[in-house]
Protein backbone atom coordinates (compact mmCIF):
# COMPACT_ATOMS: atom_id res chain seq x y z
CA UNK A 1 0.00 0.00 0.00
CA UNK A 2 1.31 3.46 -0.89
CA UNK A 3 1.35 6.52 1.36
CA UNK A 4 -1.97 7.82 2.71
CA UNK A 5 -2.86 10.83 4.84
CA UNK A 6 -3.43 8.70 7.92
CA UNK A 7 -1.67 8.46 11.28
CA UNK A 8 1.56 6.48 11.30
CA UNK A 9 2.55 4.27 14.21
CA UNK A 10 6.24 4.10 15.17
CA UNK A 11 7.17 0.76 16.69
CA UNK A 12 9.85 -1.87 17.01
CA UNK A 13 8.97 -5.22 15.50
CA UNK A 14 9.03 -6.87 18.95
CA UNK A 15 7.41 -4.21 21.15
CA UNK A 16 3.70 -4.79 20.48
CA UNK A 17 3.90 -8.54 20.89
CA UNK A 18 6.97 -10.66 20.29
CA UNK A 19 7.36 -10.30 16.52
CA UNK A 20 5.98 -8.93 13.26
CA UNK A 21 3.17 -11.48 13.15
CA UNK A 22 1.96 -10.39 16.60
CA UNK A 23 2.21 -6.74 15.55
CA UNK A 24 -0.02 -7.35 12.53
CA UNK A 25 -2.63 -9.08 14.68
CA UNK A 26 -2.56 -6.39 17.39
CA UNK A 27 -3.14 -3.66 14.81
CA UNK A 28 -6.01 -5.55 13.20
CA UNK A 29 -7.69 -6.30 16.54
CA UNK A 30 -7.35 -2.97 18.33
CA UNK A 31 -6.23 -0.16 16.01
CA UNK A 32 -7.45 -0.99 12.53
CA UNK A 33 -8.99 2.43 11.81
CA UNK A 34 -6.68 4.41 14.10
CA UNK A 35 -3.37 3.40 12.46
CA UNK A 36 -3.01 3.91 8.71
CA UNK A 37 0.75 3.49 8.41
CA UNK A 38 3.58 1.83 10.33
CA UNK A 39 7.18 2.91 10.73
CA UNK A 40 8.76 -0.40 11.67
CA UNK A 41 12.01 0.55 13.39
CA UNK A 42 15.05 -1.38 12.09
CA UNK A 43 14.17 -5.06 11.75
CA UNK A 44 17.39 -6.23 10.13
CA UNK A 45 20.20 -8.27 11.74
CA UNK A 46 22.09 -5.78 13.93
CA UNK A 47 24.98 -5.76 16.40
CA UNK A 48 23.95 -2.81 18.61
CA UNK A 49 21.70 0.18 19.31
CA UNK A 50 18.39 -1.69 19.10
CA UNK A 51 18.71 -2.27 15.35
CA UNK A 52 20.51 0.92 14.35
CA UNK A 53 23.80 -0.90 13.74
CA UNK A 54 22.61 -3.03 10.80
CA UNK A 55 24.82 -5.83 9.51
CA UNK A 56 22.81 -6.31 6.31
CA UNK A 57 19.50 -5.23 4.77
CA UNK A 58 18.60 -8.13 2.51
CA UNK A 59 16.97 -10.24 5.24
CA UNK A 60 14.71 -9.69 8.23
CA UNK A 61 16.16 -10.67 11.60
CA UNK A 62 14.79 -14.24 11.90
CA UNK A 63 13.86 -13.61 15.55
CA UNK A 64 11.39 -10.97 14.33
CA UNK A 65 9.92 -12.69 11.28
CA UNK A 66 10.38 -12.58 7.51
CA UNK A 67 9.83 -10.37 4.51
CA UNK A 68 6.47 -12.11 4.09
CA UNK A 69 5.46 -10.78 7.52
CA UNK A 70 6.57 -7.26 6.57
CA UNK A 71 4.69 -7.38 3.29
CA UNK A 72 1.57 -8.69 5.07
CA UNK A 73 1.46 -5.60 7.29
CA UNK A 74 1.95 -3.49 4.16
CA UNK A 75 -1.16 -4.92 2.53
CA UNK A 76 -3.38 -2.79 4.80
CA UNK A 77 -1.05 -0.01 5.97
CA UNK A 78 1.63 2.04 4.28
CA UNK A 79 5.13 1.33 5.59
CA UNK A 80 8.28 3.23 6.46
CA UNK A 81 11.68 1.53 6.76
CA UNK A 82 14.97 2.88 8.13
CA UNK A 83 18.12 3.16 6.04
CA UNK A 84 21.15 4.10 8.12
CA UNK A 85 22.80 6.12 5.39
CA UNK A 86 25.58 7.39 7.68
CA UNK A 87 26.89 4.05 8.98
CA UNK A 88 26.81 0.27 9.08
CA UNK A 89 27.72 -2.33 11.66
CA UNK A 90 31.29 -3.11 12.57
CA UNK A 91 30.19 -6.77 12.29
CA UNK A 92 28.84 -6.35 8.76
CA UNK A 93 30.36 -8.44 5.96
CA UNK A 94 31.47 -5.16 4.34
CA UNK A 95 33.63 -4.03 7.25
CA UNK A 96 34.83 -7.55 8.01
CA UNK A 97 36.00 -7.96 4.41
CA UNK A 98 37.83 -4.64 4.73
CA UNK A 99 39.58 -5.82 7.92
CA UNK A 100 40.56 -9.10 6.29
CA UNK A 101 41.86 -7.74 2.97
CA UNK A 102 42.56 -4.06 3.65
CA UNK A 103 43.59 -2.34 0.39
CA UNK A 104 42.72 -5.45 -1.65
CA UNK A 105 39.11 -5.43 -0.39
CA UNK A 106 36.35 -4.24 -2.70
CA UNK A 107 35.32 -2.16 0.32
CA UNK A 108 38.70 -0.45 0.72
CA UNK A 109 37.13 2.98 0.10
CA UNK A 110 33.65 2.12 1.46
CA UNK A 111 34.63 3.57 4.85
CA UNK A 112 36.20 6.91 5.77
CA UNK A 113 39.87 6.25 6.42
CA UNK A 114 41.55 9.07 8.29
CA UNK A 115 44.73 8.71 6.25
CA UNK A 116 42.78 9.54 3.08
CA UNK A 117 40.25 12.01 4.49
CA UNK A 118 42.52 14.44 6.32
CA UNK A 119 45.33 16.36 4.60
CA UNK A 120 48.41 15.02 6.33
CA UNK A 121 46.56 11.88 7.47
CA UNK A 122 45.16 13.19 10.77
CA UNK A 123 43.06 16.17 11.87
CA UNK A 124 44.49 19.20 13.59
CA UNK A 125 42.94 20.26 16.89
CA UNK A 126 41.27 23.14 15.06
CA UNK A 127 39.66 20.69 12.62
CA UNK A 128 38.50 18.45 15.47
CA UNK A 129 36.98 21.44 17.27
CA UNK A 130 35.05 22.41 14.13
CA UNK A 131 33.25 19.05 13.93
CA UNK A 132 29.64 18.84 15.12
CA UNK A 133 30.10 15.70 17.20
CA UNK A 134 28.68 13.53 19.96
CA UNK A 135 32.10 12.82 21.49
CA UNK A 136 34.71 15.10 23.09
CA UNK A 137 37.41 13.63 20.81
CA UNK A 138 37.78 13.13 17.07
CA UNK A 139 34.97 10.78 15.93
CA UNK A 140 37.06 7.71 15.13
CA UNK A 141 37.71 4.10 16.03
CA UNK A 142 40.77 1.97 15.31
CA UNK A 143 40.48 -0.61 12.55
CA UNK A 144 42.73 -3.60 13.25
CA UNK A 145 43.58 -5.46 10.03
CA UNK A 146 44.43 -9.12 9.55
CA UNK A 147 48.00 -8.20 8.60
CA UNK A 148 48.50 -6.60 12.04
CA UNK A 149 48.35 -2.99 10.89
CA UNK A 150 46.01 -0.41 12.41
CA UNK A 151 44.44 2.86 11.29
CA UNK A 152 41.68 5.23 12.30
CA UNK A 153 38.30 5.17 10.54
CA UNK A 154 35.42 7.58 11.04
CA UNK A 155 32.89 6.61 13.73
CA UNK A 156 30.30 9.27 14.62
CA UNK A 157 28.18 7.29 17.08
CA UNK A 158 28.82 4.00 18.91
CA UNK A 159 31.89 1.90 18.14
CA UNK A 160 29.66 -0.70 16.45
CA UNK A 161 28.53 1.92 13.91
CA UNK A 162 31.22 2.61 11.27
CA UNK A 163 30.61 5.60 9.00
CA UNK A 164 30.21 5.09 5.25
CA UNK A 165 32.11 7.10 2.63
CA UNK A 166 29.25 8.44 0.52
CA UNK A 167 31.69 9.42 -2.25
CA UNK A 168 32.75 5.81 -2.79
CA UNK A 169 31.42 4.19 -5.96
CA UNK A 170 30.99 0.94 -4.04
CA UNK A 171 28.97 2.74 -1.36
CA UNK A 172 26.80 4.41 -3.99
CA UNK A 173 26.07 0.97 -5.48
CA UNK A 174 25.20 -0.30 -2.00
CA UNK A 175 22.82 2.65 -1.52
CA UNK A 176 21.03 1.98 -4.82
CA UNK A 177 20.71 -1.76 -4.23
CA UNK A 178 19.42 -1.34 -0.68
CA UNK A 179 16.88 1.35 -1.46
CA UNK A 180 15.59 -0.58 -4.46
CA UNK A 181 15.19 -3.74 -2.39
CA UNK A 182 13.23 -1.84 0.25
CA UNK A 183 10.94 -0.30 -2.38
CA UNK A 184 10.28 -3.73 -3.85
CA UNK A 185 9.22 -4.98 -0.43
CA UNK A 186 6.34 -2.56 0.16
CA UNK A 187 8.14 0.49 1.58
CA UNK A 188 6.26 3.71 0.89
CA UNK A 189 8.74 5.92 2.75
CA UNK A 190 12.40 5.36 3.53
CA UNK A 191 13.76 7.24 6.51
CA UNK A 192 17.37 8.33 6.09
CA UNK A 193 18.68 7.97 9.63
CA UNK A 194 21.37 10.39 10.88
CA UNK A 195 21.18 11.99 7.45
CA UNK A 196 22.83 15.32 8.28
CA UNK A 197 26.02 13.53 9.41
CA UNK A 198 26.54 11.61 6.16
CA UNK A 199 28.31 14.26 4.06
CA UNK A 200 31.71 15.31 5.44
CA UNK A 201 34.45 17.69 4.38
CA UNK A 202 37.75 18.37 6.15
CA UNK A 203 37.67 21.71 7.95
CA UNK A 204 33.86 21.88 8.08
CA UNK A 205 31.39 20.97 10.84
CA UNK A 206 30.76 17.68 8.98
CA UNK A 207 27.06 18.24 9.67
CA UNK A 208 24.57 19.25 6.98
CA UNK A 209 27.45 20.15 4.65
CA UNK A 210 26.23 21.89 1.52
CA UNK A 211 25.85 21.39 -1.39
CA UNK A 212 26.80 17.76 -0.64
CA UNK A 213 23.78 17.10 1.59
CA UNK A 214 21.25 18.38 -0.93
CA UNK A 215 22.94 16.41 -3.71
CA UNK A 216 22.83 13.23 -1.63
CA UNK A 217 19.15 13.69 -0.86
CA UNK A 218 18.39 14.31 -4.53
CA UNK A 219 20.33 11.23 -5.60
CA UNK A 220 18.54 8.97 -3.11
CA UNK A 221 15.14 10.28 -4.16
CA UNK A 222 15.98 9.69 -7.82
CA UNK A 223 16.67 6.03 -7.06
CA UNK A 224 13.18 5.72 -5.56
CA UNK A 225 11.20 7.84 -8.02
CA UNK A 226 10.38 4.88 -10.33
CA UNK A 227 8.76 3.12 -7.35
CA UNK A 228 6.72 6.11 -6.16
CA UNK A 229 8.56 5.93 -2.82
CA UNK A 230 9.75 9.01 -0.93
CA UNK A 231 12.74 9.65 1.31
CA UNK A 232 12.39 11.28 4.72
CA UNK A 233 15.64 12.76 6.08
CA UNK A 234 16.00 12.53 9.85
CA UNK A 235 17.62 15.71 11.16
CA UNK A 236 17.67 16.95 14.75
CA UNK A 237 18.90 20.53 14.80
CA UNK A 238 17.73 24.13 14.44
CA UNK A 239 14.25 24.26 12.89
CA UNK A 240 15.53 26.37 9.98
CA UNK A 241 17.36 23.32 8.60
CA UNK A 242 14.04 21.47 8.33
CA UNK A 243 12.58 24.53 6.62
CA UNK A 244 15.43 24.58 4.09
CA UNK A 245 14.79 20.95 3.22
CA UNK A 246 11.03 21.53 3.00
CA UNK A 247 11.59 24.49 0.67
CA UNK A 248 13.33 22.09 -1.73
CA UNK A 249 10.15 20.04 -1.98
CA UNK A 250 10.91 17.21 0.46
CA UNK A 251 8.88 16.00 3.41
CA UNK A 252 10.45 16.68 6.81
CA UNK A 253 9.96 15.89 10.49
CA UNK A 254 8.42 18.32 12.95
CA UNK A 255 10.66 17.74 15.96
CA UNK A 256 9.84 21.16 17.45
CA UNK A 257 6.22 20.34 18.35
CA UNK A 258 6.93 18.06 21.37
CA UNK A 259 8.66 20.66 23.53
CA UNK A 260 6.49 23.55 22.30
CA UNK A 261 3.41 21.58 23.34
CA UNK A 262 4.90 20.73 26.72
CA UNK A 263 5.71 24.40 27.30
CA UNK A 264 2.15 25.40 26.48
CA UNK A 265 0.66 22.78 28.80
CA UNK A 266 3.06 23.55 31.64
CA UNK A 267 2.78 27.33 31.43
CA UNK A 268 -0.76 27.87 30.13
CA UNK A 269 0.75 30.17 27.49
CA UNK A 270 0.09 29.12 23.90
CA UNK A 271 1.44 31.97 21.75
CA UNK A 272 4.74 30.28 20.87
CA UNK A 273 2.94 27.06 19.99
CA UNK A 274 0.34 28.87 17.87
CA UNK A 275 3.06 30.76 16.03
CA UNK A 276 4.83 27.52 15.12
CA UNK A 277 1.59 25.85 14.02
CA UNK A 278 1.02 28.73 11.60
CA UNK A 279 4.54 28.75 10.13
CA UNK A 280 5.32 25.02 9.98
CA UNK A 281 5.39 23.24 6.59
CA UNK A 282 2.40 21.38 5.16
CA UNK A 283 4.49 18.42 4.07
CA UNK A 284 5.74 17.23 7.44
CA UNK A 285 5.41 14.30 9.80
CA UNK A 286 4.59 15.52 13.30
CA UNK A 287 5.85 13.86 16.46
CA UNK A 288 5.38 14.08 20.19
CA UNK A 289 7.43 10.98 20.96
CA UNK A 290 9.84 8.67 19.17
CA UNK A 291 12.27 5.88 20.14
CA UNK A 292 14.73 8.59 21.27
CA UNK A 293 14.44 11.28 23.92
CA UNK A 294 12.59 14.58 23.61
CA UNK A 295 14.75 16.91 21.53
CA UNK A 296 15.61 20.27 23.06
CA UNK A 297 17.81 21.67 20.30
CA UNK A 298 14.88 21.61 17.85
CA UNK A 299 13.07 24.49 19.61
CA UNK A 300 15.99 26.91 19.73
CA UNK A 301 14.66 30.38 18.77
CA UNK A 302 11.06 29.11 18.61
CA UNK A 303 11.04 29.48 22.39
CA UNK A 304 13.14 32.04 24.29
CA UNK A 305 16.08 30.43 26.08
CA UNK A 306 14.47 31.04 29.46
CA UNK A 307 11.28 29.29 28.28
CA UNK A 308 13.34 26.29 27.13
CA UNK A 309 15.02 26.12 30.55
CA UNK A 310 11.62 26.45 32.23
CA UNK A 311 10.24 23.55 30.20
CA UNK A 312 13.21 21.30 30.94
CA UNK A 313 12.91 22.08 34.65
CA UNK A 314 9.18 21.32 34.56
CA UNK A 315 9.83 17.95 32.92
CA UNK A 316 11.87 16.95 35.94
CA UNK A 317 9.65 18.58 38.59
CA UNK A 318 6.22 17.68 37.19
CA UNK A 319 7.03 14.62 35.11
CA UNK A 320 6.47 11.17 36.60
CA UNK A 321 9.84 9.54 37.34
CA UNK A 322 11.64 11.90 34.95
CA UNK A 323 15.06 12.38 36.54
CA UNK A 324 18.14 14.28 35.44
CA UNK A 325 20.39 11.32 36.24
CA UNK A 326 18.65 9.31 33.51
CA UNK A 327 20.17 11.70 30.98
CA UNK A 328 23.79 11.31 32.07
CA UNK A 329 26.75 9.05 31.37
CA UNK A 330 25.61 6.80 34.22
CA UNK A 331 22.75 5.70 31.95
CA UNK A 332 24.77 5.63 28.73
CA UNK A 333 23.32 8.93 27.58
CA UNK A 334 25.68 11.68 26.45
CA UNK A 335 23.26 13.70 24.32
CA UNK A 336 22.57 16.80 26.39
CA UNK A 337 19.98 17.89 23.83
CA UNK A 338 17.46 15.17 24.71
CA UNK A 339 15.43 14.27 27.79
CA UNK A 340 14.55 10.61 28.30
CA UNK A 341 10.90 10.08 29.19
CA UNK A 342 7.61 8.90 27.76
CA UNK A 343 5.37 11.79 26.73
CA UNK A 344 2.63 10.61 29.08
CA UNK A 345 5.02 10.68 32.04
CA UNK A 346 6.42 14.07 30.99
CA UNK A 347 2.87 15.30 31.62
CA UNK A 348 2.75 13.66 35.04
CA UNK A 349 0.74 10.65 33.80
CA UNK A 350 -2.24 13.02 33.54
CA UNK A 351 -4.91 11.74 31.15
CA UNK A 352 -6.46 15.13 30.36
CA UNK A 353 -3.15 16.84 29.61
CA UNK A 354 -2.04 13.91 27.47
CA UNK A 355 -5.21 13.79 25.39
CA UNK A 356 -5.00 17.55 24.80
CA UNK A 357 -1.39 17.17 23.66
CA UNK A 358 -2.46 14.54 21.14
CA UNK A 359 -5.39 16.67 19.97
CA UNK A 360 -2.98 19.54 19.31
CA UNK A 361 -0.71 17.20 17.34
CA UNK A 362 -3.59 15.82 15.26
CA UNK A 363 -4.74 19.34 14.38
CA UNK A 364 -1.24 20.42 13.29
CA UNK A 365 -0.25 20.46 9.63
CA UNK A 366 1.10 17.31 8.03
CA UNK A 367 0.72 13.67 9.05
CA UNK A 368 0.88 12.65 12.73
CA UNK A 369 3.20 9.90 13.97
CA UNK A 370 2.41 8.17 17.26
CA UNK A 371 5.06 6.10 19.03
CA UNK A 372 3.85 2.73 20.30
CA UNK A 373 4.34 3.63 24.00
CA UNK A 374 2.36 6.80 23.35
CA UNK A 375 -0.37 4.81 21.61
CA UNK A 376 -0.96 3.04 24.93
CA UNK A 377 -0.33 6.17 27.08
CA UNK A 378 2.59 4.36 28.63
CA UNK A 379 4.43 5.45 31.76
CA UNK A 380 8.19 5.46 32.23
CA UNK A 381 9.58 1.92 32.44
CA UNK A 382 11.93 2.26 35.39
CA UNK A 383 12.48 -1.49 35.68
CA UNK A 384 13.78 -1.77 32.10
CA UNK A 385 15.82 1.40 32.53
CA UNK A 386 17.55 0.14 35.68
CA UNK A 387 18.12 -3.39 34.40
CA UNK A 388 19.88 -2.14 31.26
CA UNK A 389 21.34 1.20 32.47
CA UNK A 390 20.33 2.58 29.07
CA UNK A 391 18.59 5.96 29.43
CA UNK A 392 16.46 5.69 26.32
CA UNK A 393 14.97 2.38 27.50
CA UNK A 394 12.75 4.34 29.86
CA UNK A 395 10.57 4.81 26.77
CA UNK A 396 11.01 1.36 25.18
CA UNK A 397 8.72 -0.94 27.13
CA UNK A 398 8.04 -4.41 25.73
CA UNK A 399 4.27 -5.04 25.65
CA UNK A 400 2.96 -8.60 25.62
CA UNK A 401 -0.24 -9.31 23.72
CA UNK A 402 -2.07 -9.92 26.99
CA UNK A 403 -0.81 -6.61 28.38
CA UNK A 404 -2.01 -4.77 25.28
CA UNK A 405 -5.45 -6.36 25.65
CA UNK A 406 -5.64 -4.83 29.15
CA UNK A 407 -4.14 -1.44 28.28
CA UNK A 408 -6.60 -0.71 25.45
CA UNK A 409 -9.45 -0.82 27.99
CA UNK A 410 -8.11 2.26 29.83
CA UNK A 411 -10.33 5.31 29.18
CA UNK A 412 -7.35 7.43 28.05
CA UNK A 413 -6.45 4.89 25.38
CA UNK A 414 -10.05 4.54 24.21
CA UNK A 415 -10.36 8.33 23.92
CA UNK A 416 -7.04 8.54 22.07
CA UNK A 417 -8.15 5.93 19.55
CA UNK A 418 -11.35 7.89 18.90
CA UNK A 419 -9.31 11.05 18.26
CA UNK A 420 -7.05 9.13 15.88
CA UNK A 421 -10.01 7.74 13.95
CA UNK A 422 -11.46 11.24 13.56
CA UNK A 423 -8.11 12.58 12.32
CA UNK A 424 -7.88 9.75 9.76
CA UNK A 425 -11.40 10.09 8.41
CA UNK A 426 -12.40 13.77 8.41
CA UNK A 427 -11.78 15.67 5.14
CA UNK A 428 -10.83 18.89 6.97
CA UNK A 429 -7.39 17.39 7.64
CA UNK A 430 -6.43 17.26 3.97
CA UNK A 431 -2.67 17.81 3.65
CA UNK A 432 -3.19 20.74 1.29
CA UNK A 433 -5.91 22.27 3.46
CA UNK A 434 -5.59 25.37 5.62
CA UNK A 435 -4.81 25.94 9.29
CA UNK A 436 -5.58 28.86 11.59
CA UNK A 437 -4.21 28.98 15.14
CA UNK A 438 -4.43 31.66 17.80
CA UNK A 439 -3.84 31.85 21.54
CA UNK A 440 -5.34 34.34 23.97
CA UNK A 441 -4.20 33.85 27.54
CA UNK A 442 -4.71 30.17 28.29
CA UNK A 443 -7.17 29.71 25.43
CA UNK A 444 -5.95 27.99 22.27
CA UNK A 445 -7.94 27.61 19.08
CA UNK A 446 -6.86 25.59 16.04
CA UNK A 447 -9.10 25.38 12.96
CA UNK A 448 -8.52 23.14 9.95
CA UNK A 449 -10.41 23.66 6.69
CA UNK A 450 -10.44 22.00 3.30
CA UNK A 451 -13.13 23.13 0.89
CA UNK A 452 -16.42 23.12 2.79
CA UNK A 453 -15.11 20.76 5.47
CA UNK A 454 -13.88 22.12 8.80
CA UNK A 455 -12.78 20.91 12.22
CA UNK A 456 -11.92 23.02 15.25
CA UNK A 457 -10.09 22.47 18.53
CA UNK A 458 -10.89 24.83 21.42
CA UNK A 459 -8.72 24.24 24.47
CA UNK A 460 -7.86 25.66 27.86
CA UNK A 461 -4.14 25.13 28.34
CA UNK A 462 -4.34 25.65 32.09
CA UNK A 463 -7.20 23.27 32.93
CA UNK A 464 -6.37 20.92 30.02
CA UNK A 465 -10.01 20.79 29.01
CA UNK A 466 -10.86 20.90 25.32
CA UNK A 467 -13.63 20.47 22.78
CA UNK A 468 -13.47 19.25 19.18
CA UNK A 469 -16.22 20.36 16.80
CA UNK A 470 -16.47 19.67 13.08
CA UNK A 471 -18.74 19.83 10.05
Amino acid sequence: MRFENKIMLITYADSLGKNLRDLDQVLARHFDKAVGGVHILPFFPSSADRGFAPMRYDIVDPALGSWDDVRRIGERRYLMFDFMINHISRQSPYFQDFLAKKDESEFADFFIRYKDFWPGGAPTQEQVDAIYKRKPKAPSVVAEFADGSREDVWCTFGEEQIDINIRSDRAQRFFRETLTHMAENNASIIRLDAFAYAAKRAGSSCFFVEPDTTELLRDMQEVLDPYDVMVLPEIHEHYTIQMQVADKGYWVYDFALPVLTLHALYSGEGSYLANWLMMSPKHQFTTLDTHDGLGIVDVKDLLPDEAVDYTKDKMFSEGANVKKVYNTEAYNNLDIYQVNTTYYSALGNDDDAYLLARAIQFFARGVPMVYYVGLLAGSNDIELLESTKEGRNINRHYYSVDEIDREVERPVVRDLVRLMELRNSHPAFDIEGELEADAQGSRLRIRRTAGEAWAQLDADLSSHSFEVTHS
